[in-house]
């Protein structure tokens, strides 16, 4: 396989590579993974086959074609008990307090076991109903969608990856005015997306501006009008980019099993509707390493290559329901008798490119017209064979199956094949999440995301503590550039989020959904000064094109905007320091050069004595959920005639943070002590984030209140100088897009701290470290 980027080999060290227990890489080289993989799933195979078809599941993946999801891929054959399942929606809750808490239960192991989780609500009972036999009013679902927020906190602080959970309520719920509202609320629900349960019914009554009656169990609770409560929905997704919008009854319409389920929720990203306990695993092919004769007359991809492809790939993922582990034995149940498998793609803009068609013009939706039809026939006809072989799933009835769903638009010799043969697999087709595998995959765009820019630059933090930076770029940019060279003129075909209307971006996302029987993961960038009302046309125009939800997403003070270069400053501020007496030596000489030089930093094997008085300051930080102040004090010393930081100090009235207040200032004092370059202590503390949500300060937005007590030593290492000052980023400013060389960034990415942070295919993804809220 060809070298990949160096972010590529970077993620799959971190996040795919098995290691030993003692950190001991297992895997030498990415095709180790690769063996490593389809040796596992082939493990459901026949004896007689099953080292051809590990062999053939180990071909797919070569160079990235074929791209099983990050549980697979992490997972199989790791002898960890793990499910190789992304999604699942949990059972229908009950309307009682025991089987409430019974289904909390079955979420955490859910998470636990690394799964996402969707759940609908809407079986509560609103606010202020009775609850008979107890004398009492009920609390309504939001308050038990804040038990299971912070159910899914505590379940991640003792894992390694952030929860995700997608919460759902119906459109007529007399609650769904507070869920609309419920994240204006600093730090509510932060584990949760939402999604309002949009019925047919609904959307007539916008258009016609009738009355909307909100109900549950059979009482009318009151009636507003239905364009009122649209507007509502509207305003805070424009707003806040939640809640998300899902056309309930356009999922269940175009539900191959329309006649053995009914739809509810749908997984944290929205790609797989399910039904109670549904479960579903993901994998994607990869258009972009497909393409030939990139960027010529006749590039193309040969459709009998993507048949093939196809074909392996739904095998495989069959494969995996046989050799996963599941939480709950009611999704082993559930996804044995259906077979559900998510087969989709990833690299499309990447591959339209190379086609030299522009994403969302008339060609490129005639190459998606082609390329997901080709997906879709080739799936359901590998699956019918896979029947012959093997059996179709347990559900099938072949009358009610080639009725309705989505089955009912296939081929008429495809329909023939499921009619002889039966189908393996309910639904096979979705379009998920692949921010984390595109990268992986030598930085392909990701899923059927356009390109959010063909380049920037990255920081890598190194072992020593230090940073450097390298140009990360698109896999299709990365080709042009190889082929035509660094001066040539980008193409007009080569366009970037930044330059792409929604309406672009919705018929795409239309294009693909005929093709696909199950969802799509795609978040609709919009541009920060768009009014409210073409605004609300995206989603108009995602129902009217046969979109099955719609999520956009709108930079702005509340979301985090794109961040724009600090101004330079006027030579005479940039070099105003704080002035201190050196001690002329070769060491002072080199400082009064530049005070800052890494060469002037001594290490120190003891730590420094402490003098009997030493001169410091105290700041006090107000931190929004804290009812007292935090103070710290931070001491100095002289070291070499130059002042630098020796103690901390934290202290507050609240006991909660009694603990961790000692074991900062023990530690970050012993760090001081040390001497050196101490400034990693500021950038460790700035990354950390609160899952519950940061807080604006001062304009900016603070991920936790660990990086407000950074920012605070920050300052202060820079009032004394021992560290030079930078510009504040402008987090509510402009929608400029500028880093080195022009390219866009995004916001602060929680983990690396970097600003690299974009909301793509419903999560936000960060293109530096890898990061996804919800993968």
């Amino acid at each position: 396989m060809p070298p990949i980027a160096p972010i590529s080999q970077q993620i799959w060290d971190m996040k795919y590579r098995l290691k030993g227990p003692d950190g001991t890489p297992v895997d030498a080289t990415i095709e180790d993974t690769f063996a490593r993989i389809a040796r596992a799933v082939a493990q459901a195979e026949p004896e007689g086959i099953r080292a051809a078809q590990a062999e053939r599941f180990a071909a797919a993946m070569t160079d990235f074609r074929f791209l099983p999801a990050g549980r697979i891929i992490a997972g199989a054959g790791s002898a960890r008990r793990v499910t190789l399942f992304n999604c699942f929606v949990m059972g229908t809750i009950p309307d009682d307090m025991s089987g409430i808490f019974a289904h909390l239960r079955e979420a955490a192991l859910t998470m636990q076991a690394g799964g996402g989780i969707g759940y609908d609500f809407s079986t509560l009972r609103p606010k202020g109903a009775p609850v008979k036999g107890v004398g009492a009013d009920a609390s309504g679902p939001l308050s038990f969608m804040d038990v299971w927020d912070a159910m899914c906190r505590t379940i991640m602080s003792a894992g390694h990856r952030r929860g995700a959970m997608m919460a759902c309520l119906a459109c007529d719920h007399p609650d769904i005015e507070a869920f609309i509202e419920a994240k204006r609320e600093p730090g509510r629900l932060r584990m949760f997306n939402l999604s309002v349960l949009v019925t047919d019914a609904f959307m007539t009554a916008v258009e016609r501006d009738e009355p909307w009656t909100l109900r549950f169990g059979g009482v009318d609770y009151r009636t507003l009008p239905a364009r009122a409560l649209w507007d509502r929905i509207m305003r805070a997704t424009f707003a806040y980019a939640e809640p998300g919008v899902i056309f309930i009854d356009r999922v269940n319409r175009l539900n191959n099993l329309w006649y053995c389920e009914e739809i509810n929720a749908t997984n944290p990203c929205g790609e797989q509707p399910l039904p109670p306990y549904g479960a579903c695993l993901l994998g994607s092919v990869n258009l972009a390493k497909l393409v030939r004769e990139p960027f010529g007359e006749g590039a193309h991809i040969d459709l009998d290559e993507l048949g093939d492809l196809v074909a392996t790939a739904v095998r495989a993922l069959d494969d995996v329901i046989d050799v996963s582990s599941f939480p709950l034995e009611q999704q082993a149940l559930e996804a044995r008798a259906k077979r559900r498998i998510g087969l989709g793609v990833t690299g499309l803009a990447d591959a339209l490119i190379l086609c030299r068609a522009r994403y969302g013009g008339p060609e490129s939706l005639k190459l998606i017209e082609q390329w997901m039809g080709t997906i879709q026939e080739r799936a359901y006809l590998a699956s019918a064979e896979l029947a012959a072989e093997k059996g179709p799933f347990p559900l099938f009835d072949a009358e009610q199956y080639l009725a309705g769903g989505t089955v009912a638009r296939l081929p008429g010799h495809v329909r023939a094949a499921i009619r002889e043969h039966g189908v393996r697999n309910a639904l096979l087709t979705s379009i998920a999440p692949t921010g984390t595998i595109s990268l992986l995959a030598d930085n392909v765009s990701s899923g059927l995301e356009p390109v959010f820019s063909f380049t920037y630059t990255r920081k890598v933090l190194m072992p020593d503590g230090s940073r450097v930076e390298e140009e990360v770029s698109d896999y299709a940019y990365r080709l042009f550039r190889r082929m035509f060279g660094e001066g040539t003129a980008l193409p007009d075909y080569m366009v970037d989020a930044q330059t792409l209307s929604p309406a672009d971006h919705v018929r795409v996302q239309a294009a693909v959904q005929a093709h696909v029987d199950s969802s799509i993961s795609k978040t609709i960038n919009c541009p920060e000064d768009i009014s409210f009302e073409a605004f609300k046309d995206i989603y108009a125009l995602a129902y009217e094109q046969g979109c099955k939800g719609c999520t956009t997403y709108r930079p702005n003070d509340i979301t985090g905007s794109v961040l724009s270069v600090p101004a330079e400053k006027p030579a005479a501020e940039a070099t105003a320091q704080t002035q201190l007496p050196l001690e002329r030596t070769e060491l002072a000489n080199a400082r009064a050069r530049d005070p800052f030089e890494a060469g002037g930093v001594v290490w120190m094997t003891q730590p420094l004595d402490r003098p009997e008085v030493l001169p410091g300051q105290t700041y006090k930080v107000r931190w929004p959920e804290s009812d007292h102040a935090i103070y710290i004090t931070i001491n100095d010393v002289i070291q070499d005639g130059r002042r630098r930081p020796f103690e901390v100090f934290i202290n507050s009235k609240n006991m909660e943070h009694y603990a961790w207040t000692v074991a900062l200032t023990r530690m970050i004092s012993a760090v001081f002590r040390r001497g050196g370059d101490i400034s990693f202590v500021v950038e460790e503390l700035k990354a950390v984030f609160d899952p519950r949500g940061g807080q604006w300060m001062n304009g900016r937005y603070v991920p936790s209140l660990l990086a407000a007590i950074g920012q605070v030593i920050e300052q202060h290492l820079v009032a004394i100088g021992f560290i030079r000052a930078e510009a504040p980023l402008d987090l509510t400013g402009a929608k400029a897009v500028a880093i080195a060389g022009g390219a866009p960034v995004g916001r602060t990415c929680p983990r690396c701290s970097q600003p690299s942070l974009h909301r793509m295919e419903g999560c936000d993804t960060c293109t530096s470290c890898g990061y996804s809220k919800c993968a």
